[in-house]
């Protein structure tokens, strides 16, 4: 099962060396992606369940394999693909553009043009990231997605509601140049907990009465810590990220049918070093490589995963502030420095969002940078004035006790 062209791994420094020439593809920063995510819900009633042929005839030859396996899915008239996650959140993913202007526009018409067939099937996007309405419940029938539900369930509940039930905004960005690099990084790993705060979209009280401002994030960060928690600030990324790959027990072992559990606690590491009858292949460390999702994740490109989806046409402020952020090399080490003393804030963040003093604080710092930055994206000016309108909004309810 996979590449049966991939490359043997023999010993760890080459598989280390594979991970960040695949993960870390450097340049000067120039392309902009978004992927976008939904729950889907019955018009006349979100608490009625989905099955996959209603899902399925809503997205016409837009379906994924995982709903038409034997048909190949067109992409949207702008270029977007669609695929749906595990508990049918339909999921819009753009291609890359050069400009963040040509990213808003075709991204914009391409959730219009799926808005309008989940319409036509009596289906309505959800407007929160976390689905108020159903209890987690698993659409799609997959190995890869019965091992992991399985595996999430060992260690508690988070999983499957993370599973099922949420739906996140990513922003993609390119790394950049190798010696940009650590500050990139820590720009984007600092801006996290300030990010979930601002553009949090899923308020809700917890099984043990505990109130959460982004309750999809406490979900991410509570399914399995290995897989997604973020990774420590460095300065080699590459080096750190490959090697926790390595170290991070396998999750899945493709085989033929529908059992992919994979030996506990056995680490990619472990299976280099013979842990397996045969060894693993390149493939199988891309494989490995899908099982992980921190809040920023190197995929050649860095695919920022730590905000909420947000309602109707709001998430472009978000992907324009963000944008904005990275688009300056000093900005970004303003940034940096804005941020620094939010390492570790992550739970707090979602659970107390601008209510935390100390994430309001670098809030007030990071919302001035974007207004400041926002020139720079060259944006038509009636979408510079609706973000700079969301950004001022946001930072006026920032009340000076929260400084």
């Amino acid at each position: 099962m996979g590449d049966q062209t991939a490359m043997l791994l023999r010993d760890r420094s080459t598989a280390e060396g594979y991970v960040v020439s695949i993960c870390f593809k450097h340049g000067p920063p120039r392309r902009y992606g978004v992927e976008l995510e939904w729950t889907v819900h019955h018009a006349d009633d979100p608490a009625r369940p989905l099955d996959r042929p209603v899902l399925r005839r809503a997205l016409r030859s837009h379906a994924p394999a995982t709903l038409a396996p034997y048909d190949t899915p067109a992409p949207l008239r702008h270029g977007s693909i669609v695929t749906v996650e595990p508990g049918g959140q339909v999921e819009l993913s753009t291609a890359p553009h050069d400009s963040v202007a040509g990213l808003l526009h075709a991204t914009t018409r391409d959730v219009d043009q799926v808005s309008a067939l989940l319409a036509d099937a009596g289906l309505v996007r959800g407007d929160q990231a976390v689905d108020a309405h159903r209890p987690p419940t698993r659409l799609l029938q997959t190995p890869r997605y019965s091992t992991m539900e399985a595996a999430f369930d060992r260690i508690g509940s988070h999983g499957s509601r993370m599973m099922c039930s949420t739906a996140g905004l990513q922003v993609c960005l390119d790394v950049g140049t190798a010696d940009r690099l650590p500050a990139r990084w820590a720009a984007l790993n600092g801006l996290g907990p300030v990010m979930i705060a601002l553009f949090a979209n899923s308020a809700a009280v917890d099984e043990n009465g505990e109130a959460w401002e982004s309750a999809r994030m406490r979900s991410v960060l509570g399914t399995d810590s290995c897989r997604s928690l973020p990774l420590p600030t460095t300065d080699d990324p590459a080096a750190a990220w490959a090697a926790h790959v390595l170290d991070t027990p396998l999750l899945c072992l493709r085989r033929p049918g529908p059992c992919w559990d994979a030996p506990p606690g056995v680490t990619f590491a472990d299976w280099i070093d013979g842990a397996l009858p045969t060894p693993p292949t390149t493939d199988d460390l891309d494989y490995h490589l899908s099982t992980l999702f921190p809040p920023v994740r190197p995929r050649g490109y860095f695919e920022v995963r730590y905000l909420d989806a947000q309602p109707d046409r709001a998430w472009v402020t978000p992907v324009v502030l963000l944008t904005a952020l990275m688009a300056d090399e000093r900005t970004v080490d303003t940034v940096v420095e804005a941020t620094a003393r939010l390492s570790g804030r992550w739970y707090a963040a979602a659970r107390q969002g601008l209510a935390h003093p100390d994430i309001a604080a670098a809030a007030h710092q990071v919302l001035d940078l974007g207004v400041t930055a926002l020139d720079g994206l060259h944006l038509p000016a009636p979408v510079a004035a609706q973000v700079l309108t969301d950004l001022g909004n946001r930072r006026s309810a920032l009340t000076p006790t929260k400084r």
